[in-house]
């Protein structure tokens, strides 16, 4: 039975993977990039709902439902760097190691969530995504990243002009 499940699993993101590249081959990149980023802003709505207002709660969360640990380390006020470790070499959203589509996976679908999500969760800051390893480009288990906030004054000026 396990089998079963492994194979349904593994055809889900297969469809996944094709439905995804077939929108960027009919319309471009603005339309997956655009839903991953509303389906980040939902996802927050529900965390805010929940009342879960802990920045590195939230990211430990969000990736704890993938099945990965997760460490987050505050360096600074502004940047943390978060460690995902996901028990396969294989990225739940975008497949084995495969540079190929890293640039898809990783621009249209990964980071636009993640900012979408983060936006929502916490619309004071900007963020900003520096990537530091990614399964699909780099193969292994982990994927890693420096969140950096943009703070912004009481005027909503940001810090910084990253984001």
């Amino acid at each position: 039975m396990r089998d079963v499940v492994n194979l349904n699993q593994q055809d889900a993101l297969k469809f996944s993977h094709a439905y995804i590249s077939e929108m960027i081959n009919l319309g471009g990149e603005n339309l997956p990039r655009s839903i991953s980023t509303r389906l980040g802003c939902k996802l927050a709505k529900i965390y805010k709902e929940r009342e879960i207002e802990s920045l590195e709660q939230t990211l430990r969360d969000l990736y704890k439902m993938l099945g990965a640990e997760v460490k987050i380390e505050k360096v600074s006020e502004k940047k943390f760097n978060i460690r995902i470790k996901h028990p396969y070499q294989f990225c739940p959203i975008g497949g084995p190691f495969n540079p190929s589509k890293r640039e898809n996976f990783l621009e249209i679908v990964c980071i636009p969530y993640t900012i979408g999500f983060l936006k929502e969760f916490n619309p004071i800051n900007g963020y900003h995504i520096d990537l530091k390893n990614c399964i699909l480009r780099d193969g292994g288990q982990l994927c890693e990243y420096d969140l950096i906030l943009n703070l912004k004054d009481q005027l909503g000026e940001l810090h910084s002009s990253i984001y």
